[in-house]
């Protein structure tokens, strides 16, 4: 359902290859898991990179962000009790030229609710000099005891329904269009082949008639 509403209901920037840029859901389910997704484009393939990701954590009603999470080339360290044991990588694997920087947090609780960011500090190796780059997303988290349909997961659904039955529709104006245009092209057909009949048949009858008078 999480794959469906973010292709249906979240907005996708088309970078390069296959990276595309797609906010993280917002909503988790206490008692279970949860994936904060952070996805940042890098917008020339050709050129190499290395990052390292920042994890920070606001909870509702605080105003300071506390450090929670340090990724860089397979070497992930958990910075907040909070989150000892309840954070997994879940981004780009293998590689220091990250741009899926998502984590998955176990075991949601009422008070991972709150405002996470998540820092790209990049660095782009051309031939002559080294480029850095920050970037930053945000993801506004709410738990919840049990699961909700969204008003935009239910637009959705209604959308793809309106979309089928729209389709349906077109199909049968088409068949529609189709049989009367065929019934047209028969029916001329069909004209035309009874006119030569019968101007085969005057012209034959015409042909009798003046042979009987040449005898005569």
């Amino acid at each position: 359902k999480q794959h469906v509403d973010h292709l249906l209901v979240l907005t996708v920037y088309q970078c390069h290859g296959a990276c595309a840029e797609v906010d993280s859901d917002t909503e988790a389910v206490a008692g279970k898991g949860f994936k904060l997704g952070c996805i940042s484009c890098k917008r020339r393939s050709e050129v190499e990179s290395s990052s390292t990701i920042e994890w920070y954590f606001r909870p509702k009603g605080e105003s300071d962000f506390v450090h929670i999470y340090t990724y860089k080339e397979d070497n992930p360290t958990i910075k907040n009790e909070q989150f000892l044991d309840r954070v997994d990588w879940n981004g780009s694997k293998r590689s220091s030229d990250i741009q899926d920087a998502s984590i998955y947090l176990f075991n949601v609780t009422f008070n991972d609710s709150g405002t996470y960011r998540c820092f790209f500090n990049r660095i782009l190796y051309y031939d002559n000099y080294e480029h850095n780059t920050v970037v930053s997303k945000v993801v506004h988290l709410t738990v919840v005891a049990k699961a909700t349909r969204g008003t935009a997961s239910i637009v959705s659904e209604v959308m793809m329904y309106v979309s089928i039955i729209g389709l349906q529709v077109w199909l049968l104006i088409e068949m529609i269009y189709c049989y009367r245009k065929i019934s047209a092209a028969g029916e001329e057909a069909l004209r035309e082949a009874a006119n030569a009949e019968y101007l085969a048949i005057a012209s034959e009858s015409k042909d009798n008639c003046a042979g009987v008078q040449v005898g005569e």
